[in-house]
């Protein structure tokens, strides 16, 4: 389920090139989740690691998370 939700959230990433030559990326709805790297892919990629630890740490600090296509994962950890 987990990799679900990050899958879906995944695909709200937008991106944007910046002066520098920079891709930035954000995933709108998950304050404080963005990337910077050199190129799109490796964009991408920093973005889903950044990702993966702000919900772990989430679910660790018992923070809400945002419900993306129907996926709740607090609803499903409430139940554990």
């Amino acid at each position: 389920m987990i990799s679900d939700y990050i899958r879906a959230a995944m695909k709200r990433t937008q991106f944007e090139r910046l002066r520098d030559g920079t891709v930035y990326g954000n995933i709108p709805g998950f304050e404080g989740v963005w990337a910077n790297a050199r190129t799109e892919t490796a964009c991408r990629r920093q973005l889903r690691e950044v990702l993966e630890e702000w919900i772990l740490l989430g679910l660790k600090l018992n923070h809400p998370l945002p419900v993306v296509e129907d996926i709740d994962l607090n609803s499903v950890l409430k139940e554990v």
